[in-house]
């Protein structure tokens, strides 16, 4: 689903402030919405090769609009491709029939037709689309676009996507609107999956920059924001949350000019208020949530901490002796001994002050694990070991081992899931 609200904030900048100063009232700027998009369309799978679509959607601009609604079937042909047929409706445009079809040629490069007839008042409006797409190598598609009828065209465009950028580039030659356009965006490879991007779109129409970033907020939201400057078109701001499968779009129009003071609020304003809603609102939420989530997986998983405690505790008294016998034979050959060990949570002073120290002793079970005045634990969670558990459940945790290796102390410290080797070079 998708839900458009378009914004006229040129009032803010846009003034006329001599034509209107008898007008009560008038000393704040007019800020409306000027026009509404709404879609929505859902998937009914039928049997394993038959799918049926609904659809519909709403449009309106300054109070005039209308909407339709469509119902397609498609069937999956083969493993080469499939085939749809669509009907829809709208109480501006009279019925709609079209037929789409998919087809891989090659193992590199398939087509789609989209055959569609339009019945109005003015006749019937037939329409074709076709799209050629190859893959040039691993990351790179190029496509190829010819649309004859409503709004008929010639695109081809190449688009390169890896695991840090995104790049396209596009060149269409067609009726009212030909253009050449080029993309870029450069993908930080952080938890929040923050993405960079800027464009330049030249036609006949005038030439558009746009400018932005996107950023996921939590786990199945993502916000991004992009600023549009233009001519003839002006300053804009567009804002959008994708919030798992739908979609809300603002686009906020702040001047018909090229003004320096409307790009720089357009720029600043976004971020200042992202990062204040950041700092104050989302990471508090965040932080809470994980903290009830980690409270419910510990009440959940308290009998079970408990036993696995009994049972290392039972391993660590088994292992006594054959720890005694290890100790003496390292101490005879300066070798390996474990002075201390402890596996679980750790607080340093970076840590938030309810914060609590979740640690358990390992020295017996790590010493037992030494073999020839060497100790080796693989990539893996060190609460599996024998002697082992785990004292704090969905929590990040380190193995700290105090060690003596001829004589000398050696203090080191490891992530659960990295891999150790004492003693080290």
């Amino acid at each position: 689903g998708t839900i458009s609200v378009g914004i006229d904030a040129t009032d803010l900048f846009d003034r006329y402030d001599e034509e209107y100063e008898d007008v009560p009232g008038s000393g704040f700027p007019q800020i409306e919405i000027n026009k509404m998009h709404i879609s929505q369309s859902i998937e009914a799978p039928l049997t394993a090769t038959d799918t049926a679509i609904l659809s519909g959607n709403l449009s309106t601009q300054n109070g005039n609009g209308g909407g339709s609604i469509n119902v397609a079937l498609r069937r999956v042909t083969s493993a080469k491709g499939w085939g749809e047929v669509e009907f829809g409706a709208g109480d501006l445009q009279g019925p709609l029939f079209g037929l789409k079809i998919f087809r891989n040629l090659t193992p590199r490069c398939f087509i789609t037709t989209n055959c569609a007839l339009q019945f109005s008042s003015r006749g019937i409006r037939p329409g074709l689309t076709t799209v050629l797409a190859r893959n040039l190598d691993k990351n790179t598609m190029g496509y190829l676009q010819w649309r004859w009828g409503i709004q008929s065209a010639m695109n081809t465009s190449i688009v390169r996507d890896t695991k840090t950028s995104h790049f396209t580039m596009a060149l269409q030659l067609g009726i009212p609107h030909s253009f050449m356009m080029v993309s870029y965006q450069h993908k930080f490879q952080d938890e929040d999956q923050t993405r960079v991007k800027g464009s330049i779109k030249a036609g006949f129409f005038g030439t558009i920059v746009e400018y932005g970033a996107e950023r996921k907020i939590s786990r199945h939201s993502i916000l991004g924001a992009t600023v549009s400057v233009g001519v003839p078109q002006g300053v804009s701001l567009k804002i959008k949350l994708n919030r798992a499968s739908q979609t809300y779009f603002f686009p906020v129009h702040l001047t018909d000019q090229l003004l320096p003071s409307a790009v720089f609020y357009a720029t600043v304003g976004p971020l200042v208020i992202y990062f204040a809603m950041h700092r104050l609102i989302i990471k508090p939420y965040l932080r809470a949530q994980k903290e009830r989530e980690l409270e419910k997986q510990r009440e959940s998983t308290a009998s079970d901490i408990l036993q696995k405690k009994q049972e290392a505790e039972a391993a660590v008294r088994l292992m006594q002796e054959s720890v005694r016998r290890i100790i003496e034979a390292e101490e005879a050959r300066m070798g390996l001994i474990v002075v201390n060990a402890w596996y679980g949570k750790f607080v340093n002073d970076n840590s938030r002050k309810n914060e609590k120290v979740k640690v358990i002793d390992v020295t017996v079970p790590l010493q037992c694990l030494v073999k020839d005045s060497k100790l080796i634990l693989t990539e893996a969670s060190k609460a599996g070991l024998p002697g082992f558990y785990d004292p704090c459940v969905g929590e990040e945790k380190s193995l700290k081992v105090l060690y003596q290796f001829r004589g000398v102390l050696h203090q080191v410290m490891s992530a659960d899931n990295e891999a150790l080797r004492i003693p080290k070079q």
